[in-house]
């Protein structure tokens, strides 16, 4: 059966949109914005509570931005910019289950803009513009800044349903940034290897610095918590700035971030190209399946995650491998740009026999520029499913866990293994008796780092977190209790 439109939507590749990649899959153009008029306000008390609706919302100025626009909203969550648009639906498409309950009634100011840069993938409102952000200050602030950074290479919205949503219902004011270069082609921004994921953590260094002057301006007071937090990709910026630049935030918690570590890995470009070359073999069938099965057991797919390889093979491992390994490494195929998709094993230049080991050490080096150490300055909440297939979680968030313990900050760490858990949560509608969203274990997550933060309660010890034997599937949509740990 082909997968659903929600399901080829590439988390660590880009949807196939506005680029040639997967072109008979691409989505429909960003809505361009509606102008809402604003209204009148007095300035806020200076509490967090403004007397007015969007209180000086032309006076604000986002430090550093080429170019912003502030609107007074009615709504800032989904259930109203889908249709009014301020959110882009296309960007934040295929990563959250499709019956997730949408908060409503929460107006104030949203300010989009771009900082200055050089490179143009990111067509959002017509400017073709990147380092665009989305900033959303609430009327009735908690004292609190979220901050974010795009999953994959999507652009500023796609956390809109996953976080933004949320976050905004309980008060917080929130940032998300698109790292500064979007798409299936982001490895053709900077000019050495590397270059294009570094910029990702200078981009939401940049953006917290700028949303926490918004706010201080807005409210009148600086937050008294910053959180950082995000998906995948956004989950290696949040480990990579508590572990760069902890003075700018409180905590931040980490869902499913992806690994990128020196010398002999694990990452990507490690365990990806065992896929493509071994489960063809396995789904082919005949005398070589065996082998070829134990073969993407040993490169960390777990054993009953057998049943989300079809769908990863045929969307996600050959793209997100090509892509990173050309930012990576783009001398592996000479003049060859990504590569030749699909490829089969023994063919010249072939990402599915890539080896990360025998790679010069200039291409090493170019992964010790963006390499996690471990090192976080600030509480961490680390959770990753155990069905995770894209960033196996033995490969990934099991040894991200192991290097901060190493490091002597194990105290700053907390880590949450999420039994049925995949990488991108609309597989669960597909696969409901097998699969559990991750959506709301994010949530209780980061309900538990709040608990943390304020020293009212300490969040319980690491474990893997048991998905119910016979849970109602509304109820696994709002409810991830962190305290139900698998007992062997």
């Amino acid at each position: 059966m082909p997968p659903s439109r929600t399901t080829v939507l590439s988390l660590l590749g880009r949807p196939a949109r506005r680029r040639g990649v997967l072109a008979a899959l691409s989505l429909v153009a960003s809505a361009s914005l509606l102008p809402v008029p604003a209204t009148a306000a007095a300035s806020p008390t200076g509490d967090g509570a403004p007397v007015g609706h969007c209180a000086g919302s032309a006076l604000l100025r986002v430090p550093g931005a080429a170019h912003q626009r502030a609107v007074c909203l009615d709504g800032l969550t989904t259930a109203t910019t889908a249709a009014s648009g301020y959110t882009d639906p296309a960007d934040y498409a295929g990563l959250t289950p499709r019956d997730l309950p949408t908060p409503t009634g929460v107006p104030g100011i949203q300010i989009d803009g771009y900082f200055p840069d050089t490179s143009a993938t990111n067509t959002s409102h017509g400017w073709n513009h990147d380092s665009q952000f989305v900033i959303r200050l609430p009327d009735h602030w908690n004292g609190g800044l979220v901050v974010t950074g795009s999953p994959g290479n999507r652009e500023q919205y796609a956390n809109d349903k996953a976080v933004s949503d949320w976050v905004l219902a309980r008060g917080y004011a929130y940032a998300a940034t698109d790292k500064g270069n979007t798409g299936p082609a982001f490895h053709r921004d900077g000019r050495r290897p590397g270059d294009a994921i570094a910029e990702w953590n200078t981009r939401l260094t940049q953006l917290t610095r700028a949303a926490r002057r918004v706010v201080a301006e807005r409210y009148h007071r600086p937050p008294v918590r910053t959180i950082a937090t995000g998906l995948s990709n956004g989950g290696y910026l949040v480990r990579w700035q508590l572990e760069n630049h902890p003075e700018l935030y409180d905590g931040g918690v980490d869902w499913e971030g992806t690994l990128w570590r020196a010398k002999a890995g694990p990452h990507l470009l490690t365990f990806l190209p065992s896929a493509l070359r071994n489960y063809p073999r396995y789904a082919a069938g005949g005398p070589g399946a065996e082998a070829a099965l134990e073969a993407m057991h040993k490169a960390g797919y777990p054993a009953g995650s057998e049943f989300l390889w079809p769908s990863h093979h045929a969307v996600y491992w050959d793209l997100t491998q090509r892509i990173y390994r050309e930012e990576i490494d783009p001398g592996y195929d000479g003049a060859t740009e990504a590569g030749t998709p699909f490829c089969a094993s023994g063919t010249p230049a072939c990402d599915a026999d890539y080896d990360w080991t025998a790679r010069p050490q200039a291409v090493h080096r170019a992964v010790d520029r963006i390499a996690l150490t471990g090192r976080i300055g600030k509480p961490l909440i680390t959770l990753q499913g155990t069905l995770d297939v894209l960033l196996p979680i033995s490969q990934d968030s099991d040894v991200y866990a192991r290097m901060v313990h190493r490091a002597g900050r194990g105290a700053l760490l907390r880590y949450y293994r999420i039994e049925d858990g995949t990488h991108t949560d609309a597989l669960v509608d597909t696969f409901p008796d097998k699969l559990r969203p991750m959506v709301p274990c994010h949530r209780s997550a980061f309900t538990a780092l709040e608990g943390w933060l304020t020293g009212n309660r300490l969040p319980p010890a690491d474990h893997t977190v048991t998905r119910p034997a016979a849970a109602d599937p509304a109820t696994l949509l709002t409810a991830c209790p962190l305290d139900r740990e698998k007992r062997s």
